[in-house]
């Protein structure tokens, strides 16, 4: 349908959009009679906006208003019309700044990217925050009372994990070191994955070469790491606050409040954000285009990472009304999800 549009009809398609955007309220043909660059009138915008109203593009949301673009026409818009901007050094470095990896875990790097992409897009920021399984670096075992250690686990893009383990009572510290530097030796380089079965078989045949205490921290180690990996992806969202900003009259609360209740629904946005999965680069979803946002008249700009080998780990983006400002995020998104993808290659 788009190539059925001629050079007048994109320019007055493309420069309501941008107007709605900018305002949230429907555009008359005087106000865009202005904003063109083509030299029309009034009344030739309004035959080229009851043609893209015919055509399904805008419609009328009072008899004597202006025209409001429906769903149909953004996705027109985004797909055919849009000029995509680039982001400013400023905000580059905000996000790389941001998504330092160093003596965090994983969860805590995601979160402040979303943090951060929710304060530059002033939307609500989301992220797939995958079951942990990066290679390691290193592994240290520390006491932290009777009874109990700290296992501390460093990938090689430095993000660290903590977890409190319980421990033979008595433990001594060559035990504690001695399960560390066979952890290390097996550990390294390697996913937890990679490295529990040949862990596994030589504990079973009695082939660890360290002694009985060692074996039994490393154990109980390998039992808590397990079953963190048997977990489920987690979903972290941020800043819902952002979209009470774009409130306009009763419609937009009603609006809020299914876009919020959309939101709950963790196990439908998680499946969601998977079906990103086999996508390259950004993925735009409008309004009714998702049975989730059906009634919320909101759009999602979302896109994937990637680990060293190009396997889809997660996806993060934003969450906003339909009337985003789709040329500025797309591409702070795609930067974003670029960065977190070479940290974890």
């Amino acid at each position: 349908m788009l190539d059925e549009l001629n050079k007048r009809s994109r320019q007055v398609l493309r420069r309501l959009i941008e107007e709605y955007m900018a305002t949230g309220l429907p555009v008359a043909s005087r106000t865009l009679a202005k904003r063109l660059e083509l030299p029309i009138s009034s009344a030739t915008v309004r035959n080229v906006m009851s043609d893209l109203e015919d055509m399904g593009l805008l419609y009328a949301p009072h008899t004597s208003s202006g025209r409001l673009p429906t769903q149909l026409g953004l996705r027109f818009f985004v797909d055919g019309l849009l000029e995509i901007g680039n982001l400013t050094d400023s905000e580059r470095a905000n996000i790389e700044g941001k998504c330092q990896a160093a003596g965090r875990t994983l969860d805590e790097l995601l979160g402040e990217a979303t943090e951060t992409l929710s304060g530059l897009s002033r939307c609500a920021g989301l992220v797939l925050s995958p079951k942990e399984n990066a290679p390691f670096r290193q592994v240290e075992f520390v006491s932290i009372g009777k009874g109990r250690a700290l296992l501390v686990l460093v990938n090689e893009s430095g993000l660290v994990e903590n977890r409190v383990i319980e421990v033979p009572v008595g433990i001594t510290q060559a035990s504690l070191i001695q399960a560390t530097n066979y952890l290390n030796s097996r550990l390294s380089g390697r996913t937890l994955d990679e490295a529990y079965i040949k862990i596994k078989e030589e504990i079973d045949a009695h082939q660890t070469e360290i002694d009985e205490l060692s074996t039994k921290i490393v154990e109980a180690g390998l039992a808590t790491k397990v079953e963190d990996s048997k977990k489920s992806s987690v979903l972290i969202v941020r800043g819902r606050a952002n979209l009470l900003d774009e409130i306009q009259g009763a419609r937009e609360i009603d609006r809020l409040r299914s876009l919020f209740e959309a939101l709950d629904e963790k196990s439908d946005l998680k499946r969601l954000l998977e079906s990103t999965r086999n996508a390259e680069g950004v993925q735009i979803f409008i309004g009714a285009e998702s049975e989730l946002f059906r009634d919320t008249d909101s759009s999602m700009v979302v896109a994937p990472y990637q680990d060293s080998k190009q396997h889809f780990v997660g996806a993060i983006g934003v969450i906003g009304p339909t009337r985003l400002n789709y040329a500025r995020i797309i591409p702070m998104v795609d930067h974003t999800a670029g960065v977190i993808s070479r940290i974890l290659g």
